[in-house]
């Protein structure tokens, strides 16, 4: 198969899985806003999206797409470097945009997983997991906007978020315009024009994840966070 067998095949899996992750990154983001607006509603889309099949399947399908993404890139970095040879170790020049972003992604990609493994043991795990196991935190498991209190009341979690947050940021902001060209949907004229479109949504989209972490770290609560919190709960 193709997709396999051919170096543009799986540039094409990690385009076409990079959008997907982009596009769920950014539904993602979208409800953490929520949480900086109402408790309840975003309690309301954490019990929609608890232990029901539909957002079981939906994690698993996620799964297997950070998954991929994450063979196929170290799959073309060994690639790229064997073809190379010792001539990856000799001085050439480098591209002025994006320029580190572009030559580290693979690093980029590693501290997002670390990242994101944190992300699943402090979200994750206490609400779908626990609601799916049913341990004794399941009473918790749909009362999101705790966790999210519990864990951004703490400086260094929040410090390590924002960390992983900017990496995540110069990942996308390399990753959704690269996705496009490989996907043969720009030309010379419309590469700058991805940059900027791929930057500018990069941005947004990690800005509204930070802003939530920021505004929780800093005490912060919604009108009726005292209501849904339960943060007599421990």
């Amino acid at each position: 198969m193709w997709l396999i067998n051919s170096s543009i095949g799986r540039k094409v899996v990690m385009s076409v899985t990079g959008i997907a992750l982009v596009l769920f990154l950014t539904f993602h983001a979208s409800m953490n806003v929520v949480a900086l607006i109402s408790a309840k509603g975003y309690n309301m889309i954490c019990e929609f999206l608890g232990a029901n099949w539909y957002a079981v399947a939906a994690t698993v399908g996620l799964a297997a797409l950070v998954a991929l993404h994450f063979i196929f890139a170290i799959w073309l970095t060994i690639q790229n470097r064997c073809a190379r040879g010792n001539n990856r170790y000799a001085v050439s020049d480098k591209p002025e945009k994006v320029e580190w972003a572009s030559q580290n992604m693979l690093v980029l990609g590693i501290i997002v997983i670390l990242g994101m493994c944190l992300h699943l043991y402090n979200f994750w795990y206490n609400m779908m997991y626990a609601e799916l196991a049913e341990t004794e935190n399941v009473a918790l498991a749909a009362n999101g906007v705790f966790y999210i209190a519990k864990t951004f009341s703490s400086p260094v979690y929040t410090v390590i978020y924002l960390v992983w947050l900017f990496a995540l940021w110069l990942h996308l902001n390399h990753g959704i315009w690269s996705s496009v060209q490989t996907l043969g949907w720009s030309g010379k004229i419309w590469l700058n024009r991805w940059r900027c479109i791929g930057s500018i949504y990069a941005t947004i989209v990690i800005l509204m994840f930070a802003a939530v972490a920021l505004a929780y770290c800093f005490g912060y609560r919604p009108a009726d966070f005292n209501e849904f919190a339960l943060l007599q709960a421990s």
